[in-house]
């Protein structure tokens, strides 16, 4: 087979985060609006070129404060950098579903290379006759390698807001016609 173009389903995709809160517990949160662009061999998922465009704004912790404190300059800084961006520049496979993407992430301005562990969930026809294919990305970055330090200490010791930011994205795509 070819490289062919995949078009995500967004209501069946989604990007989450969770991060420690208070050395106690963990804040997850999601982003409600993002592109993705796909492209793969479906027969060779080692082929596969992904870009992923996540627009900041649409940051959902279940908080109203925190999600604007987010958006503000002590984290994100929306009004100069309004998009979470990845492009992947290589998919290794390591067994048989499981695969590793490594690619540049760039966050409030400042890019990384990430390895993200991807497993392909498996495949079939849906109910208009179109291939569906399912994938599970997951990862661990440290939010302070984007210059994302803000924080408090606590009188009992250690911080407000753990370095540690855990990504898991579910995404369900089927290729263009």
């Amino acid at each position: 087979m070819t490289k062919q173009t995949f078009k995500v389903d967004s209501a069946h995709s989604s990007i989450d985060f969770s991060v420690k809160h208070m050395m106690v517990s963990k804040v997850k949160g999601t982003f409600h609006e993002f592109d993705v662009e796909l492209t793969a061999d479906p027969a060779d998922l080692t082929t596969a070129e992904v870009q992923f465009t996540i627009d900041i704004k649409s940051i959902d912790t279940r908080n109203q404060q925190r999600d604007d404190h987010l958006r503000s300059a002590d984290f994100f800084d929306i009004e100069n950098h309004p998009n979470i961006t990845f492009k992947s520049t290589n998919v290794s496979k390591v067994s048989d579903e499981t695969y590793e993407i490594t690619g540049e992430l760039t966050i409030a301005g400042k890019s990384r290379t990430e390895t993200f562990t991807v497993n392909f969930e498996g495949s079939g026809k849906d109910p208009w006759g179109n291939e569906v294919f399912g994938f599970n990305a997951e990862g661990k970055i440290n939010r302070s390698n984007y210059g994302i330090t803000y924080n408090a200490a606590l009188e009992t010791g250690g911080v407000l807001i753990g370095d540690e930011i855990k990504i898991n994205i579910e995404l369900e795509a089927m290729i263009e016609a």
